[in-house]
């Protein structure tokens, strides 16, 4: 079992930047695909970024390519996702995600994931 534990959401205003952490505990992330999602009232959850299982290859979503990055401390057993250049549609609930299974084409399927957090909240907003 691996337990997510999200931290560092808030409010920032457009423009800003904010840095999400998702601390894992329970087994190591090595060997998992890790993801962060979001979802936003009303709309679907949304791929923002991941690491593959093998940790050499990051994938990001459209709407964020150039604006987010997403890193890992491995002694820390934690995945970071740096959002930079905010804008109030990036606002939404942040979700951190991981599974021993997802494959290369499937990294932007939540189904994919086996783990979660409970989420955090970012809002963009002036």
């Amino acid at each position: 079992q691996v337990q997510l534990v999200e931290s560092g959401g808030g409010f920032v205003q457009p423009g800003g930047s904010l840095r999400v952490s998702c601390a894992a505990s329970g087994r190591s992330l090595n060997g998992y695909a890790v993801a962060w999602f979001r979802q936003a009232p009303g709309k679907e959850r949304e791929f923002v970024a991941a690491f593959s299982r093998s940790g050499g290859f990051t994938y990001y979503g459209d709407s964020v390519k150039g604006r987010f990055t997403i890193s890992r401390d491995d002694g820390k057993n934690t995945v970071f996702l740096q959002m930079n250049s905010l804008k109030r549609e990036d606002t939404g609930v942040y979700y951190c995600a991981a599974g021993r299974r997802v494959i290369t084409s499937s990294i932007p399927n939540h189904a994919q994931y086996d783990y979660w957090g409970q989420g955090t909240q970012v809002t963009v907003s002036s």
